[in-house]
């Protein structure tokens, strides 16, 4: 299990990056969505802060694994 999950880190390494970068943007956007002239749009902000908070956790753990399995080697 642990071989696999080390091919899985080491191989897919851009994918963390990539939903560092998603949730970066949807923050970003859901920021934007509440400024007062978009008062109709504030729970599309939220959500967008929930699911880009999320993204960037998984990005930073996947980050992490990387991280520790390389100190390992």
């Amino acid at each position: 299990m642990r071989k696999l999950i080390k091919t899985i880190v080491e191989d897919y390494g851009w994918v963390h990056l990539s939903l560092g970068l998603l949730g970066n943007v949807g923050f970003f956007v859901g920021s934007i969505l509440f400024l007062p002239q978009l008062e109709p749009y504030k729970v599309i902000g939220v959500w967008l802060f929930i699911v880009g908070s999320f993204l960037m956790l998984i990005g930073s753990l996947g980050r992490a694994l990387v991280e520790l399995l390389e100190d390992d080697q």
